[in-house]
Order: structure tokens, then C-alpha cells, then sequence
């Protein structure tokens, strides 16, 4: 399913100036606070090794399918980044030995992970000493209902989320995993109902009901996002956390 879903994504997902802008990387870059010595394990469709290349020695760009890699591969290219390395692989069994990287990131796949908790041992055991861990995804609302909401649109939107947790429950990974509690910056990713849909492959392919499923939660913000209606333009914003620790 995620091999379908994303080999559909892949580039339309790679095009978004929301979710792949210089401020959206800082925030995350910034926060795991890179050396110019560090080796950093990233992915996605390639903006987050690229931006991470150009301040440390190298950049590795971990993913489970092809399609996303191949956008990787392509935007290193198109941002002069040579410093890369590519590897198809699995969050559930990363192909590095225990303590060889000195940054282990995962941005924007919490929420696709059935064991969010065995991902994070993993990523452990591939980060060094005082290396760090981050992560980042959008937080569903505390409030259970609007969490609900907010999940049943999204898995319609892409069936292959899992579900997105709140911050409660992302905190307390780090805790079950023995690492200190991390550094948390939150930020909003803005999104129009419109743009959004253009970009998604709902189940069934159907549009309207995810439509309908946006529009739903304004009156009320069912789903904690925000929604608003300006002028015959429905807006909302997905809240994100990103989550720093460092590995004792």
C-alpha cells in the first residue's frame, strides 16, 4: 500500500513549497543543531538531506520506495549537493551499524508507523553517543473527538496513515525509549482545501468526500486545524512538532 500510495505522491508531494520551503527545513534542521563533522540519516523526496548536506559531511537519505528516493536523488542533483547517499530500506531494521550516525532524523512518517515505538529503539541504535534524534509530524488535538475527526479525514485523504497521535503520546515514546525529554519547537503548516485535494489520492478516489470532510469541521473546528472559511476559500493549518534528544 505505502509503495502505491507514494509512487502516486512521490513528486506532487516533492512540490510542495509549504511542506519543502527553506523556513519549513530550517526549523528542522536548526533544531537538530549539525557540526560540520556529523553524518546525518534523512529522507523523503530529498529537500531535508539537501538541506541538511549543506552544513555537515554527509547527508543519507533513507527510504521504503523507490519512487520517493528517485525525487531524492533528483533534487541533490538540482541543488549541487554531492555529499548524499541513497539507501532503500526499512525504519524497522535500518541497514547501519549501532552508533555510526551522528543525526537520526525522521520527518513527516510517524503517522505511517503501525510500531511508532519499535522505529524509535531502531533509530537509537544507529545514533552515537550525544548524537541526536529528531522527529517530526504533525500532533493531532488532546481533545479525543477532534483527534478522531482529524484521523478519519486523513485516512480517507491517504489510506496508508496509521494514525496521528498527540503530543502527549510522542513525548512519552521518548520516555519508554530511555532518552531524555526533548526539545519540542511547534510550528503550523498552512494548507487550502483545494490545493490539498489536488494533491491527494483518497480512497475510492473520491473527492467529494473529503471535501465534505474539510468543510465539516469549519463551523465548529471538529478536527483542531483551524478550519476557516474566507470568502469561498476553506483554510486550515496542520500543527507540527518537532522533537530534539540527545542520546546519552
Amino acid at each position: 500500500m505505502i509503495v502505491d500510495q507514494f509512487g502516486r505522491q512521490a513528486e506532487l508531494f516533492a512540490g510542495s513549497s509549504e511542506l519543502h520551503s527553506e523556513a519549513a527545513l530550517s526549523v528542522l534542521v536548526d533544531a537538530a543543531q549539525p557540526t560540520a563533522d556529523n553524518v546525518v540519516l534523512a529522507c523523503g523526496p530529498g529537500t531535508v538531506v539537501a538541506a541538511f548536506a549543506r552544513r555537515l559531511r554527509q547527508a543519507v537519505g533513507l527510504d521504503a520506495t523507490d519512487a520517493m528516493l528517485r525525487q531524492a536523488q533528483k533534487r541533490s542533483v538540482e541543488r549541487s549537493v554531492p555529499n548524499t547517499a541513497w539507501v532503500l530500506g526499512d525504519i524497522y531494521a535500518l541497514p547501519f551499524g549501532a552508533e555510526s550516525l551522528d543525526i537520526v532524523s525522521c520527518r513527516f512518517a510517524l503517522h505511517h508507523l503501525r510500531r511508532p515505538e519499535a522505529a524509535l529503539e531502531e533509530m537509537k541504535r544507529v545514533c552515537r553517543p550525544d548524537g541526536r534524534i529528531v522527529l517530526c509530524d504533525a500532533v493531532a488535538s488532546d481533545d479525543p473527538a477532534k483527534a478522531a475527526a482529524f484521523n478519519r479525514m486523513e485516512r480517507h485523504r491517504d489510506s496508508t496513515t496509521v494514525e496521528f497521535r498527540p503530543l502527549s503520546f510522542l513525548l512519552r515514546l521518548f520516555a519508554q525509549a530511555r532518552l531524555p525529554a526533548p526539545h519540542v519547537t511547534a510550528f503550523q503548516v498552512p494548507a487550502e482545501r483545494e490545493e490539498m485535494i489536488s494533491r491527494s489520492f483518497p480512497a475510492g478516489d473520491d473527492r467529494a468526500l473529503l471535501r465534505h470532510m474539510i468543510d465539516a469541521s469549519v463551523d465548529a473546528d471538529t478536527m483542531g486545524v483551524n478550519a476557516r472559511r474566507v470568502d469561498d476559500i476553506v483554510r486550515f493549518a496542520y500543527p507540527w512538532a518537532v522533537r530534539v534528544a540527545a542520546k546519552s
